[in-house]
């Protein structure tokens, strides 16, 4: 079948449009940054108006790179930063407030207070979740609570809410459709993922008003149908997943106790569970991996708050690199990390401490400390936190894991990826496509249209590139990381 797949990836710091063919091949890419908005400390927002124009900006862009007539692009799939919040206007479709980013801790007081109250227990046995304003549902009530009027007005059904897959959705079918899918709507702290349904306790307990809520579908289904104007012609939406969850489905992580990890401006690691829900002993993350044909398959999941954005702020906050790519020669230059060790906790700790108010911090600088041995450390400090996320994996999984699927823009570098597989004493494999998430998009809207037949079919388009082994001894993997847990503790400690 020669049908395109336009993939939208609506990411934390940018929104990428790529067409996909029926072999998983990029046939063309755009991409556009758009602001990041720090109003107070702690607190990060995005102008949801702004990420729908660079959305359409980038999609008419990949679409004219093609040259394809209308009629080859078959349908159309999104993916998106998850947990990031907008509450908008259902008769004008504007916002109501900047989107709220799935970074952002204004409300860790929030969390801490219902812990106090014990109501973390109810939340976990619901969604999988931990109580911690990474999620939305706090997020929800705070707009409504601060905006003039919004609490009313949502009550009384005039406003929507929706992480910005379901904000995409909306404007695409021009305010017709209102839906998210399972693997979105599993991270709110308001979906009850046993039962596959808005849990009526937690939105009470959340102060979420039901009218509020999307439709939750299938990740391969019929969402509707783009407006006609936008693209040239009336493209049905037929797949959606959050960016995680799609990263493990572009990576064709369909059997259960196969893992994938993402690098992008954090870490999240996913290992497929299958049909059961596996209820972690180390708060790791419970969640929906997809959901098609009806049944689920169920993932734990683990997220570092902070990864390629480490190397940012070395970029663009101590300015000792002026691109992320210097890195790596950088760090291949040293014989050893010389005991320098970042955390970058800069908001906060995520799995497995889930520490809010932790900040980041260096460890074992020396006078000959420099450059060199910051870009050593901040790289380092990503393959560190992914141990830390698969030794808690193994154990609540009780399987022995071989190997970690890699994936972002990280990955191109080499010497990050070895150093991987040196801590974690993993196989890393690098796919011949590292831009997975857009790819898991583009999978789930083809499965949706009928261009794959099942999952399987899928997986056949999963190709190697590179695959790093462990190259360090016991005793070394030993050292390293008993100096990375004494300087986490002291984060944490703090």
């Amino acid at each position: 079948m020669s049908a395109l797949i336009l993939a939208i990836d609506q990411g934390t710091t940018s929104t990428r449009a790529m067409v996909f063919d029926r072999a998983g091949k990029p046939r063309a890419v755009a991409q556009q940054e758009f602001g990041q908005h720090y109003p107070k400390e702690g607190w990060v927002e995005h102008d949801a108006d702004e990420i729908w124009d660079t959305t359409l900006a980038v999609c008419r862009e990949a679409l004219k790179k093609v040259e394809a007539d209308k009629a080859q692009v078959a349908c159309i799939g999104i993916t998106n930063q998850r947990e990031t919040t907008v509450v908008w206007d259902r008769e004008s479709g504007k916002p109501i407030h900047k989107a709220i980013v799935w970074q952002d801790r204004r409300t860790a007081d929030v969390c801490e207070e219902l812990k106090s109250a014990g109501a973390e227990a109810e939340v976990t046995r619901a969604t999988g979740l931990l109580l911690d304003p990474y999620f939305s549902a706090t997020k929800i009530a705070w707009i409504l609570d601060h905006v003039k009027g919004a609490r009313e007005a949502a009550e009384s059904g005039r406003l929507a809410f929706g992480t910005t897959d379901c904000f995409l959705l909306w404007h695409l079918t021009g305010g017709r459709m209102h839906a998210t899918d399972a693997t979105n709507a599993s991270r709110t702290l308001l979906y009850n993922i046993h039962d596959q349904r808005w849990d009526d306790a937690l939105l009470e307990r959340f102060r979420v008003p039901r009218a509020l809520m999307p439709e939750v579908k299938d990740s391969a289904d019929a969402y509707g149908e783009c407006e006609s104007e936008l693209f040239g012609a009336a493209i049905p939406v037929t797949g959606i997943a959050g960016d995680q969850q799609a990263a493990a489905i572009g990576q064709a992580c369909f059997a259960p106790g196969m893992i994938k990890s993402t690098y992008g401006t954090g870490c999240f690691v996913v290992l497929n569970t299958g049909e059961e829900a596996v209820t972690s002993k180390n708060r790791m993350l419970t969640t929906v991996a997809y959901r098609v044909g009806g049944r689920v398959s169920y993932a734990l999941e683990g997220s570092i708050f902070i990864a390629g954005a480490a190397v940012q702020w070395l970029r663009d906050g101590l300015k000792v690199i002026k691109s992320a790519s210097e890195t790596e020669s950088m760090a291949a230059s040293l014989d050893s990390n010389r005991g320098v060790y970042l955390v970058p906790a800069f908001t906060g700790l995520g799995a497995p401490h889930w520490n809010p108010n932790a900040r980041g911090a260096l460890f074992g600088l020396t006078r000959n400390s420099g450059p060199v041995e910051l870009a050593r450390a901040a790289l380092e400090s990503v393959c560190y936190q992914t141990q830390d996320l698969v030794e808690a994996m193994q154990s609540d999984s009780g399987g022995a894991l071989e190997t970690l699927r890699v994936d972002g823009g990280m990955v191109v570098n080499n010497w990050a990826m070895q150093f991987l597989a040196d801590v974690t004493g993993l196989s890393v494999d690098r796919p011949r496509v590292i831009e997975t998430t857009a790819m898991g998009a583009a999978y789930l809207a083809g499965l949706g249209a009928g261009i794959f037949n099942s999952l399987d079919d899928i997986s056949s388009n999963w190709q190697l590139e590179r695959r790093f082994t462990p190259s360090i001894d016991h005793e070394k993997r030993t050292v390293l990381l008993d100096g990375w847990r004494r300087a986490v503790k002291k984060v944490n400690e703090d």
